[in-house]
């Protein structure tokens, strides 16, 4: 059986029990659910400044990658005590409100994963101001699945964001496309960020008619690059950077440094095996939240593009 050998580099006992330690997740690589929760306890220190005082929203694989997932936004019963969580009320449907875990202490992220929870979706927002998000995710999803098309499309995205005087940052996803995400300062609400970002990617789609799209429809996209803007609307999530992804070879969600987005560069080559040699590398989101920008003069300047 592979082993990730992350176990070499837990320094402490973890803070949590973890039930079924050997239980296969990933059945090609002979990854188990221990591997799982010891790399998430080893890159901890990256993750966390992209989930503290954020709402997640579970995704729950308790049988690994290849096994039934289920969506969950209310706390589990079984997390541990005092685990941070944020009420939020719905003014319509069947619940009166959701208690959303709070990312931010090792012990809630070690047992969410001990959960199945491979992935970690993160709200843009932050829990103290839940309507107000500092960050705008611009989704590249490649319709023919090729990354190389998701390349292209993310270079354009960039290229308007400079246009508009809009630092960006690009990640792989961990499956076949990119995020593309805007540090912003807190100010506009949800509903405006989405708005911004829905006007963005229909000029960007504009400008390339022939390769990109804003196509809700998987038929009407031919193959085309959806550029998707609704990460952005309240209550959405994005896959957090260093997340690990329910995928073949156990992919992470990579942060990168745009001379890196060539089209012969492969996501999967980022996984969990071998992640930590990726870490010894400068961190190409080192100034991520360094570079929040305000919202309002690139939506103004938007119009006239």
């Amino acid at each position: 059986m592979k082993r990730t050998k992350i176990a070499n580099l837990v320094s402490e006992k973890l803070p949590i029990e973890v039930s079924h330690p050997d239980k296969v997740f990933w059945p090609d690589e002979g990854y188990t659910k221990l591997d799982l929760v010891e790399y998430y306890c080893v890159i901890f220190p990256k993750l966390l400044p992209y989930i503290k005082d954020r709402m997640l929203s579970l995704e729950r694989c308790p049988d690994g990658m290849r096994g039934e997932c289920f969506y969950q936004k209310q706390i589990p019963k079984s997390m541990p005590p005092g685990t941070p969580t944020k009420r939020i009320a719905h003014a319509t449907g069947s619940r009166e409100f959701t208690d959303y875990v709070v990312g931010g202490t090792l012990t809630t992220q070690l047992a969410l994963a001990n959960l199945g929870c491979i992935a970690v979706h993160v709200m843009a927002s932050r829990a103290s101001s839940p309507r107000r998000p500092d960050w705008i995710c611009i989704d590249i999803d490649p319709t023919s699945g090729k990354f190389e098309d998701a390349v292209g499309a993310g270079l354009d995205v960039k290229a308007v964001l400079d246009v508009l005087g809009l630092v960006s940052f690009v990640k792989t996803s961990g499956s076949r496309g990119m995020h593309v995400l805007v540090p912003i300062q807190n100010g506009p609400d949800s509903d405006e960020v989405l708005a911004f970002a829905e006007s963005f990617v229909a000029r960007v789609a504009a400008a390339h008619p022939d390769k990109l799209t804003v196509e809700h429809s998987v038929a009407a996209r031919r193959d085309r690059v959806y550029l998707d803007p609704f990460r952005n609307g309240f209550g959405q999530t994005v896959v957090a950077p260093y997340s690990v992804r329910r995928r073949e070879k156990a992919p992470i969600s990579t942060p990168l440094d745009w001379s890196e987005v060539k089209p012969t560069l492969i996501p999967s080559d980022f996984n969990m095996r071998n992640f930590m040699k990726r870490l010894k590398r400068a961190d190409p989101w080192s100034n991520f939240f360094e570079n929040r920008q305000p919202l309002k003069d690139a939506a103004q300047l938007l119009s006239k593009v």
